[in-house]
């Protein structure tokens, strides 16, 4: 069965093409005969959400007066990434059909007909069928052929849902927000959530060194680690030591760094940012992918990812994502083993309607420390605390949740996003206490943690697009809700001391220490928000607010303690910016933020809430082609109550709150797909940040661990022709500058550092097309193997040594 969409008032479409704008990043005649029949097709302002794909298409006809004809099978389980902003009918269908799937064609002077591509575009190679006839409709798709072998990752989004949680482009978005596509992923060959942010502007990473327990890193001077990690739009919650949702990057799609608050959409996150994670979802485009990892550290792994629709209903689709790993690491009695499954199914009765359900499973074993010990002096020696017959971390995690939404009308849509989440954690671990006077025998302790988490999270929300004369409203009214449970025991008791001339590591039989606390933590949080984006010409004015009302129960079973506190506040955000005709757009935001914490303090005391504000102003820069995202933004940011680790435990597993600290500085990044195989990112960060009250040895000093500058870069390269074609190289550097040890800044600095990383793959369809869909490369992370001590509240961190993991994929 075919559809019509029908046609309103009558615009000439130019020359058509496959695959949407896939054609103008491969350039040649016809891409230029097309490119020059557009500009005369006129430019409409267009404003299509992310919807059903037969629904974004009904859309696009009504506003262009353009017919669109297709078959059911290309509307049934497709969505359409939508479009926003001026352009002309033909690069407005590619925004619309861009990651889809379908092709499109000109077959009369007022009409387009799709089709679907023979494979998704993101496998290679790709073929870009299409004709340079000059005039009149389009003859078949197979007049012209050009194969491009080595298809280079894509590493610029033009939209994103993080910032607003409605699909805006990254360009109208009044605050720094930095995608990192699956191209970028891909190419890095990334790891851990840490390493997926390393190259974005304002965060810093290795703050804690070598610390596969936790995915730990820093936005704008601020941890993020607690509070500032959300998936799929709902906060991902984390205890109050050491369990936390570990991400697995082979199972997202993308993510987005938000730099600054993001209280007036999301509630709870934390003040110098957020990063929200985007998994895999089910397609119908068929996908089939296997992978296969040998690294250093006797490192061995292997992914897979199927998906699709069922051939018997196109209505049902499907994804599958898995990891298992066995790795040892730098440090000896320190495991990084992962089992990863993610199942994922959706069902589409019709172009309204779509129900996702998201799963997955993580069971993840590594070390309960890795730290070696420290002097009083603050000397970090190699005598290591890890031994192998007390030093486990064993984490279970699992969630299951659905996005449902549902489109009333062009102008109105719901959608109801629900996760429930649940961990278990159990870390084992020794530290020193002292070395002996001659120096041969240290003194140990063990200790125990064991945790679980349950949490609920869920949030509605209502979309209306509405125009009032000159003036367009696009609002988002939400009300959510998040319930987290954490409880946890602590033990400590005495372990044998370590020989330190036979080194007797795992030899010692270690005593189950004794359990002195049980903590318990309930958290409850209801809001309600409202936003609206309001578009007069080239002006944005984005309004936003929100009200939460938070309850928290804590209380220790063992003494016998308890203690409620019920905590209510206002934040909200304010942004304007202008959308200049030649691709600049100044803003400038004002935001708030309001995170009542969970946990407790060493001591049994319940942390207050963390509240902050924030100025920004910016420059935002789009080159014509759209192949170029430059920003830069000025930020002032000041925090009360914020949470660091505790000085004074040695195992840091405590944490403790600080006075009023002020953050300002500026980032300038540039994002692009150049063409020619180049893709790149970039970026600088300059951060002043300084303790502005609370204990009179911090007052006016920095942070410690926290550089005043860091910058990165990585350039990555497809060779798409001539003798070297389908080969792809990527280098990168990040500089980390020198900062303070301590937070009184009187225990000297640690010392700047530039560390390199590399990228080299293979394509081996580039020698034989029956090998189409075979890849190996090789990804080297700091690659001069830089060994530089790290140190932050005074506490010493080794860095991560050279990792080295070569790679076989194989598409299908």
């Amino acid at each position: 069965m075919s559809h019509i969409a029908p046609a309103g008032r009558r615009i000439t479409i130019p020359m058509a093409l496959a695959l949407g704008t896939a054609l103008s990043t491969v350039g040649g005649p016809s891409a230029l005969a097309q490119q020059v029949q557009v500009a005369r097709a006129g430019v409409l302002h267009l404003e299509i959400a992310r919807q059903p794909l037969g629904t974004a298409l009904r859309n696009f006809s009504r506003r262009t007066g353009v017919q669109v004809v297709y078959t059911s099978s290309i509307e049934s389980g497709i969505v359409s990434p939508g479009v926003s902003g001026d352009y002309d009918p033909m690069t407005a269908l590619g925004h619309l059909l861009s990651g889809t799937g379908v092709t499109f064609r000109q077959t009369g002077t007022n009409s387009i007909t799709l089709a679907l591509s023979a494979a998704p575009i993101t496998l290679v190679p790709v073929r870009v069928e299409g004709t340079a006839a000059p005039h009149g409709p389009v003859g078949p798709l197979n007049a012209e052929q050009i194969t491009v072998i080595g298809t280079p990752p894509r590493f610029l989004a033009h939209a994103s849902h993080a910032g607003t949680k409605t699909d805006t482009p990254l360009i109208e978005i009044p605050q720094s927000i930095s995608v990192i596509t699956r191209g970028q992923l891909d190419a890095r060959n990334v790891q851990t959530l840490s390493d997926a942010v390393s190259y974005s502007p304002g965060v810093r990473t290795n703050v804690y060194g070598f610390s596969p327990r936790q995915d730990q890193f820093i936005i704008r001077g601020f941890d993020a680690t607690s509070y500032g990690e959300f998936r799929d739009g709902l906060r991902q919650p984390v205890a109050g030591s050491l369990l936390s949702f570990r991400t697995e990057p082979f199972g997202l799609d993308s993510l987005s760094v938000i730099n600054g608050p993001a209280s007036a959409t999301y509630g709870t996150s934390g003040i110098g940012g957020l990063v929200d994670l985007i998994s895999k979802r089910p397609t119908s485009q068929r996908i089939n992918e296997v992978q296969f990892q040998v690294g250093n550290y006797a490192r061995y792994q292997g992914n897979f990812d199927f998906g699709g629709a069922l051939p018997s209903d196109r209505r049902f689709t499907y994804r599958l994502t898995g990891v298992f790993r066995d790795s040892d690491t730098q440090m000896q009695a320190v495991k990084d083993n992962r089992i990863y499954i993610a199942p994922a199914f959706t069902f589409r009765p019709d172009d309204k309607t779509r129900l996702t359900v998201l799963t997955a499973f993580q069971k993840d074993r590594t070390g309960g420390t890795m730290f070696n010990y420290q002097t009083t002096e603050g000397e970090l020696t190699n005598i290591r605390y890890a031994d192998p017959r007390w030093n486990n971390f064993d984490s279970t995690t699992y969630r299951l949740g659905y996005e449902f939404e549902h489109r009333f009308t062009d102008f109105f849509a719901i959608q109801q996003n629900f996760r429930y989440a649940h961990g278990d954690g159990n870390a084992q671990y020794l530290y020193l206490t002292g070395l002996s006077d001659d120096g041969a025998s240290a003194t140990r302790r063990a200790g125990q943690v064991r945790e679980q988490l349950n949490s609920v999270g869920l949030d509605n929300q209502a979309k209306f697009d509405v125009r009032s004369g000159p003036v367009a409203h696009k609002i988002l009214f939400g009300v959510d809700y998040l319930f987290t449970d954490y409880r946890t025991s602590y033990a400590d008791g005495a372990a044998p001391s370590l020989n330190l001339i036979t080194q007797n590591y795992g030899t010692q039989a270690i005593p189950q220490p004794s359990v002195y606390s049980i903590a318990h933590s309930g958290q409850t949080q209801a809001g309600v928000y409202l936003q609206d984006q309001i578009r007069y010409n080239r002006w944005l004015l984005t309004l936003s607010g929100r009200h939460d009302w938070v309850s928290t129960n804590s209380g220790n079973y063992y003494s016998h303690t308890t203690q409620k506190q019920n905590d209510q506040a206002f934040s909200g955000r304010v942004g304007l910016t202008y959308v200049s005709a030649i691709g600049l757009a100044p803003y400038a935001s004002y935001s708030t933020v309001f995170n009542p914490t969970i946990g407790q303090t060493k001591e049994g005391a319940a942390f207050r809430p963390i509240t902050g504000n924030q100025y920004e102003v910016g420059m935002k820069y789009q080159t014509p082609d759209k192949r170029i995202l430059v920003t830069g933004a000025a930020f002032d940011i000041h925090q009360n109550h914020g949470l660091t680790t505790d000085p004074s435990d040695a195992t840091g597993t405590y944490q403790i709150q600080r006075g009023k600290i002020r953050s300002r500085g500026f980032e300038v990044s540039a994002t692009g797909d150049m063409g020619q195989g180049f893709s790149f990112n970039a970026s600088y960060t300059y951060l002043d940040m300084v303790e502005q009250s609370g204990a009179a040895s911090v007052v006016g000093k920095i942070p410690s661990g926290i550089p005043r500058n860091t910058a990165n870069g990585w350039l990555d390269h497809t060779f798409q022709t001539g003798p070297f074609r389908g080969l792809g190289t990527g280098f990168g550097i990040r500089y980390i500058g020198s900062s303070y040890r301590g937070d009184t800044n009187a225990t000297g600095r640690n010392k700047s550092q530039f560390l390199m990383d590399a990228a080299l793959r293979y394509r081996f369809e580039a020698i034989a097309p029956e090998l189409k869909g075979l890849q190996f490369s090789v990804n080297l992370n700091n690659l001069a193997n830089r060994q530089i001590i790290t140190c932050q509240s005074d506490f010493c961190y080794q860095n991560m040594h050279r990792s080295v993991i070569g790679s076989i994929r194989y598409n299908w």
